[in-house]
């Protein structure tokens, strides 16, 4: 906070609107999410009951392990984070705290995800700042993940969905413009953690972000785009189990499917606008694929997808309960994690 008293009341005024104007408007906004959805299902109806469903067991074991997959490498992002930081947390552990942790997030309110890790964390000697610090990190590496993805996507297909033709002759300098802020931040590290330091410093947190060099940047991006990939997978292997396409059918599509899902996902978690990006992220999916597959089926698998990782967290957070029934003690000090130089 500021020395000044004026500036002070003025940043506490603000928080306190921003708070109210998020707690009155989420629910308005989810409202409108899930009219969206019944409005585009009940416009598609017609071609909703002449599509071909069925639930294809195996393309939804394919997907289940994509998911897994996908998972078990966002732990490691998060953990690769963690340890630039000067924090560990072993994997089976931290695999533990990300999945009581997410499964949190479904309650109202912003902070107890968060909250929950950086809880669990100082069981295994790891100090709050350094675990919230971790926490925004990984969401910001996973978010600029996204952008050379969209960027090749747009570039290489030309297909911006249903504003392709509003966008016309700058749809080629969009697909470029996303990839600026990766290029700037791998140029210039130093910017991204002075960003991320002055938004802790906002929040009454000390910003802990240390050395961050840009091969320690390019390695997480990397990792996090492969964490995308996996996810795309998982996106594309439930569609291909909802409704049966042709082989040629999936050749065409998966190229889409890939990369849609890292876009939407981003679109629907800057909104900001409805608790994970509700309505959001499947009015995403609408604009990029309903030219391909169809309004209907787009929402319906976009909506699978979504509680199909819903119903995944919710199983991964029973067994990490299961096997954390004793709570990890504090390391002594001399045992305290080092990261090497």
């Amino acid at each position: 906070l500021s020395n000044r008293p004026d500036q002070n009341a003025y940043d506490i005024l603000c928080y306190i609107m921003q708070k109210r104007f998020l707690q009155y408007s989420q629910p308005v906004m989810v409202g409108l999410a899930v009219a969206f959805i019944f409005y585009v299902l009940s416009a598609q109806w017609e071609q909703l009951r002449d599509q071909p469903w069925r639930l294809h067991g195996g393309w939804l074991v394919i997907s289940t392990l994509f998911l897994l997959a996908s998972w078990g490498l966002e732990i490691a992002v998060w953990r690769y984070l963690l340890h630039l930081l000067g924090g560990y947390v072993p994997y089976a552990a931290a695999a533990r705290i990300w999945f009581l942790s997410a499964i949190v997030r479904y309650v109202p309110g912003n902070i107890w995800q968060p909250l929950s890790m950086t809880l669990r964390c100082r069981q295994h000697g790891v100090a709050p700042e350094t675990t919230l610090t971790s926490v925004v990190l990984y969401q910001v590496v996973i978010l600029l993940a996204a952008a050379p993805i969209a960027g090749i996507y747009f570039f290489a297909t030309g297909n911006y969905g249903l504003i392709t033709d509003a966008l016309g002759q700058m749809a080629p300098w969009l697909a470029g413009l996303v990839l600026l802020p990766v290029l700037i931040f791998l140029w210039r590290p130093d910017w991204l953690i002075g960003i991320l330091n002055w938004a802790l410093r906002r929040i009454g947190r000390s910003g802990t972000v240390g050395r961050f060099t840009s091969a320690n940047l390019l390695w997480a991006l990397l990792l996090a785009c492969a964490d995308w990939m996996l996810w795309g997978a998982s996106f594309a292997a439930i569609t291909f189990a909802l409704a049966a396409y042709t082989t040629a059918q999936m050749q065409l599509l998966l190229p889409h499917l890939l990369a849609s899902y890292a876009i939407a996902y981003a679109v629907g978690f800057i909104s900001f606008i409805t608790p994970s990006g509700f309505g959001v992220r499947e009015g995403a999916f609408y604009v990029l694929l309903a030219p391909l597959l169809g309004g209907g089926p787009v929402t319906v698998a976009a909506l699978a997808m979504r509680i199909w990782t819903t119903l995944g967290e919710i199983i991964m957070a029973g067994v990490s309960a299961l096997t954390d029934l004793r709570p990890a003690e504090l390391p002594a000090p001399e045992k305290a994690f080092s990261p090497p130089e």
